[in-house]
């Protein structure tokens, strides 16, 4: 007895649907989409407390910026406090520590690094506002705006704990 099979031919693929779609798609999303441009900082880690070779020079600089939620402490990890800067009404005195650092500079203009020690409930901008005051300056030359650089290798770290 004979068989009678039906012709099968290969299903096409159509995808003319999903092309237009792709066509349109590409371009409205290209057109909608946001670039932005972002600004890294390389930043390290304060260097540990304990006994070294930088511990015995006494004649180099090693700065810190203690931010307290009632002040900032400058200070030197080796000498110990050198400033304490009272917080105004509307946060901390970011223009007197630039004055401080700035005196600092000149009494190590080799020195670019410094430590910014922060409390664990410091925010965002209080942090960021203390780090540009300690990285450069600002100053007017007649009518031009002079930049200076003061400690532009910045260490981030935790706050040491205040003795109660």
């Amino acid at each position: 007895m004979r068989v009678r099979r039906l012709k099968k031919h290969p299903a096409a693929l159509e995808i003319s649907a999903f092309l237009n779609l792709i066509v349109v798609l590409v371009p409205f999303l290209l057109s909608t989409a946001v670039f932005t441009r972002l600004a890294v900082m390389d930043m390290s880690l304060p260097a540990q407390n304990g006994p070294g070779a930088e511990q015995l020079q006494v004649d180099k600089l090693q700065l810190e910026v203690v931010i307290r939620p009632d002040a900032l402490e400058v200070g030197d990890r080796i000498g110990g406090l050198i400033q304490r800067i009272p917080n105004t009404a509307s946060g901390p005195d970011v223009a007197a520590l630039n004055q401080l650092v700035r005196q600092i500079k000149l009494k190590f203009p080799e020195q670019r690094d410094a430590s910014v020690l922060a409390e664990p409930d410091t925010s965002y901008d209080r942090l960021v506002k203390v780090m540009d005051a300690v990285r450069s300056a600002h100053s007017m030359d007649g009518t031009h705006l002079v930049r200076a650089e003061l400690f532009p290798d910045i260490a981030i770290g935790d706050a040491p704990v205040r003795p109660r």
